[in-house]
């Protein structure tokens, strides 16, 4: 009786012991799995210090998310993060890949864009590591005309969120023999990065007024958070269409049904004329202009 005493005893302490370790676990596993994503949810330009200055954060996390069939180049890619390193006090920079299957669509709405980022990004702000998503998609933008040469390329739609339209990208590369994809590429995720740098005027102060303006659907002159220096990254208009004198503007602001506001939408024209531009003078991308340089030194920047 005894020994089957002892016996039970140590059956219900195991048990005990067990449960309780069960417990805790699963505990655990729910704290791991809660992550904190608010940071990553801001405006776009509310995370431009952040970026610039290593205050912070000294290191950048980068996810390409892209759809199979269309990853960047790996030339793109190693422009873009001597870009970043020139412009940030951030060393450490850090691309990870996660390939993704086609949503099938015909074209993306801002909206829809932001949809599938919920769905499948990865990287969230964690410690002194500051999280960026950048999608690659399959398909084109809403309301693209390519014969026309109105085509996105790129937006930005959050403090730490990207599109870049890569099947568009790689048609409007074709169109030119001077011009490959990752030069297209690298312009693209330059430009479009400068407005996470808060330029212009959008989450990163101007030092001198250089601030480009554009026609809203009212027929009136608004800022564009664009800069008005000619030959600068961060350029909005062009002249195309030989001695027609049309401008086409790359700002569509757009609010969406749950506050999503696209920053900017980079128009393929646009990256098309600054390439050529550049490829006459002997550089392959453009870079940002003196104004554009002062602003991010005085948030914090490299130059």
């Amino acid at each position: 009786m005894t020994k089957f005493k002892s016996f039970l005893l140590l059956g219900i302490l195991i048990c005990s012991i067990s449960c309780s370790k069960s417990s805790s676990d699963d505990d655990a596993d729910n704290t791991t799995a809660q992550v904190d994503k608010s940071a990553n949810l801001l405006a776009t330009g509310d995370s431009a210090n952040d970026i610039l200055s290593n205050d912070n954060f000294d290191k950048l996390l980068i996810e390409i998310a892209y759809v199979t069939g269309f990853q960047p180049t790996e030339a793109a890619m190693t422009q873009f993060t001597d870009y970043l390193k020139e412009h940030t006090f951030k060393e450490e920079i850090e691309l990870v890949y996660n390939e993704l299957p086609s949503p099938s669509e015909d074209e993306l709405t801002l909206q829809e864009i932001a949809d599938l980022e919920t769905s499948n990004r990865t990287v969230f702000n964690s410690g002194s590591t500051l999280a960026i998503y950048i999608y690659f998609a399959d398909a084109p933008a809403e309301g693209d005309d390519l014969d026309g040469g109105l085509v996105t390329l790129g937006a930005v739609y959050r403090n730490t969120s990207m599109i870049i339209h890569e099947v568009t990208v790689r048609e409007l590369a074709s169109l030119s023999a001077s011009i490959n994809v990752s030069d297209v590429e690298t312009t693209t995720l330059n430009h479009e990065f400068g407005h996470l740098f808060g330029l212009v005027d959008l989450g990163t102060d101007m030092v001198n007024d250089h601030q480009s303006q554009s026609e809203n659907e009212d027929g009136q002159l608004v800022d564009d958070n664009h800069c008005n220096q000619a030959g600068c990254l961060m350029r909005a208009e062009l002249q195309f269409g030989g001695s027609s004198g049309k401008s086409l503007y790359t700002n569509s602001v757009a609010q969406y049904e749950d506050g999503i506001k696209s920053g900017c939408t980079l128009s393929g024209s646009t990256v098309l004329s600054l390439l050529q531009q550049n490829t006459a003078k002997g550089a392959a991308t453009a870079g940002l202009d003196t104004e554009c340089l002062l602003d991010i030194r005085a948030n914090g920047g490299r130059q």
